[in-house]
């Protein structure tokens, strides 16, 4: 009868245990839930952002044609004009650009030799992992060699398939060099046996461009037939300018950069724009439209393409890369010749274009370049080709790749901690014979590994916030503007559905804006918006008084492209331009972008400029004190 008892006792312990294990269990899967549904919601945040941040690149290479045409019009007159038209255009064949770089005794980093091997190629990642720079010289060398490889080959890649060795294929890189090391160590170098295609967007937003560049392209030399690389849509001279490689390549380099510039430029041209595997798996970088034709895209000649953002209608290219380069050095080998314009749709398309559930072919308004298809246009252009899957990159996803359109489409995005630590995985795939692929996952950084999985979370919503908080301030008189139109009564307040349709409606960025009102607006008790007391945690510091509200929003929206002008026209690379220019430049962007200011308004933001009253404005510093700053409140709980 005890022992009975005791079982009893035993039995009804143990389904204790269960159920509070089971409830333990239940709370930290929806803690879990709770806590990826806000990194998600972050990362949306991001990529409208990102996308947003793309048309603004599409708005300023259209400047800049405007700003050629205009100073074309007025050279006798315009002094900025008459400093890029006086900039002497020297021919210099490659070995004595070469010969003008020298390597002192004092260098302390890889010395490589060429032809290179296997040898220079472990030396590079030895010493990129010792944060060594590697020589300028050995920079257009190895820059020389790829294009001169490059050039051999056609438009599209074709590989096919070995029972005994594998295919790996890895998406953006984002100058992630981390990212490409890890690779590396996961699933080994290339090699004979172990063939890589790298699917495009190797530079730009990371801070080591020119490593994962100078380690791919030095791996390309050692295995032609190893290692296949596509062109990105980052692989562009003008997507450089505001996405961070050319501020990298100026700085590491210094005197040595436009040489750098000029050749990067011209081994982008070279780059193949897609690869075709056992002719059923198509990898390019962005996608597909409804006309893309294999045949066109096989035939054109693609190093006509010297940027993506520039059309053919636009004028002479020559004449921008003279305003992109304004050093002493300069070559104009590229031909007066422009790609026709269906060819550079066929590209654009390639590269820039995203796939959608819904079914057809648009013009993808979000990105503001290529289209959106859907699985109908899919199944069209696999039908067409006698293809069986696609795969493609330019999207940054959550786990690293995604499968859609039936499982014939496959994003992959190879860049971990994107937008922030924590923020995303990164991945690759192998290719058997069987074409059936295999996913890996993998997130770098040892600051993620040190972090929970709540703190981690709070660090990618915090940068999301933050950067979106700073275009509400940059839109701020648009948004009061519509805000005051749904309160009719005059009473400072709106509702939550009205605030989110006028945030909506200004930002034209499709997110839940009803959703992330409290963590940005003021609220009342009763469930309204207090919009004229502005927006949570953000401010704008340092930035001078006699600058005038409409102009300091201005800034506040603009000064990313500011910089990117004014670092243009910036002959010598200062940091300073004249008074003058300043005003000209000014008052073109105005005119560019429909921006009313008084022309008193913008001598009086110059004088502000002109710190050390000097006639020179130090751009950089003066555009810095419009950052927002995001100011640190209290959390969220889970």
């Amino acid at each position: 009868m005890g022992c009975s008892n005791s079982a009893a006792k035993e039995a009804k312990k143990l389904e204790t245990s269960v159920k509070a294990a089971l409830l333990i269990q239940s709370w930290y899967r929806c803690y879990k839930a709770r806590l990826e549904l806000r990194r998600r919601q972050a990362l949306s945040i991001f990529e409208s952002i990102e996308y947003a941040d793309e048309q603004d690149q599409l708005q300023l290479a259209k400047f800049f044609t405007f700003m050629l045409e205009n100073y074309t019009q007025k050279k006798e007159e315009n002094s900025v004009y008459q400093s890029i038209a006086s900039i002497e255009n020297q021919r210099l064949d490659t070995k004595t650009v070469l010969r003008m770089v020298e390597v002192p005794d004092s260098y302390e980093g890889p010395r490589l030799m060429f032809p290179l091997t296997y040898s220079d190629v472990l030396l590079l990642i030895k010493a990129f992992k010792e944060n060594q720079i590697l020589h300028a010289r050995y920079v257009l060398e190895v820059l020389v060699e790829a294009k001169k490889v490059l050039k051999q080959l056609p438009n599209i890649t074709h590989i096919m398939s070995i029972e005994t060795k594998e295919l790996t294929i890895c998406g953006d890189i984002h100058g992630k060099l981390d990212d490409l090391f890890l690779i590396f160590y996961k699933n080994g170098l290339p090699s004979g046996n172990n063939r890589y295609v790298f699917n495009g967007d190797f530079v730009d937003r990371g801070k080591n461009s020119m490593e994962v560049l100078m380690v791919l392209f030095a791996l390309f030399l050692v295995f032609p037939n190893d290692v296949y690389l596509n062109r990105g849509n980052h692989e562009d001279f003008l997507m450089n300018l505001r996405y961070g490689f050319t501020k990298e390549i100026t700085s590491k380099y210094k005197k040595h950069s436009a040489k750098i510039l000029h050749y990067l430029e011209e081994v982008y041209t070279w780059l193949p724009i897609g690869t075709l595997i056992d002719k059923k798996v198509l990898v390019v970088h962005g996608g597909i439209a409804d006309d893309t034709d294999l045949e066109i895209l096989n035939k054109l000649k693609r190093n006509k393409m010297r940027s993506v953002l520039m059309p053919p209608s636009t004028p002479s290219e020559i004449e921008l890369r003279n305003i992109q380069f304004p050093y002493n050095f300069q070559t104009s080998s590229m031909s007066l010749d422009q790609m026709p314009k269906d060819d550079w749709d066929q590209i654009i398309n390639i590269l820039w274009s995203d796939p959608r559930k819904k079914k057809g072919c648009s013009p993808n308004t979000t990105r503001g370049g290529g289209c959106y298809f859907g699985p109908d246009i899919t199944n069209q252009i696999l039908n067409k080709f006698a293809l069986k899957m696609i795969i493609r990159s330019h999207e940054c996803k959550p786990e690293g790749f995604e499968i859609c359109h039936d499982g014939k489409v496959i994003t992959l995005f190879s860049a971990s901690n994107y937008y922030e630590e924590g923020s995303n995985r990164g991945a690759y795939l192998k290719l058997k014979k069987d074409l059936i692929p295999r996913f890996f996952q993998y997130q770098c950084s040892q600051m993620v590994k040190s972090k929970t999985l709540h703190e981690s979370v709070n660090i990618v919503e915090s940068t999301a916030f933050r950067i979106l908080g700073e275009k509400l301030i940059a839109r701020n008189s648009e948004l009061m503007q519509v805000f005051k139109m749904y309160d009719v009564n005059k009473t400072g307040k709106i509702t939550f559905y009205e605030w989110g349709k006028a945030v909506g409606q200004v930002l034209e960025m499709d997110l839940p804006w009803l959703s992330l009102c409290p963590r940005l607006a003021q609220r009342t008790e009763d469930g309204y918006v207090y919009y004229k007391m502005g927006f949570k945690k953000l401010t704008a510091i340092n930035a001078p008084k006699q600058v005038k509200s409409g102009m300091f929003q201005t800034l506040v929206r603009y000064r990313r492209d500011l910089k990117i002008i004014f670092n243009v026209i910036d002959k010598d690379k200062s940091g300073l331009i004249s008074l003058e220019e300043f005003r000209d430049i000014w008052k073109l962007f105005c005119s560019h972008y429909g921006i009313k200011i008084d022309e008193a308004h913008v001598d009086q933001l110059a004088n502000a400029m002109d710190l050390n009253h000097d006639g020179s404005i130090d751009f950089n510093e003066f555009l810095t004190a419009f950052d927002v700053v995001h100011r640190l409140g209290d959390e969220p709980k889970p």
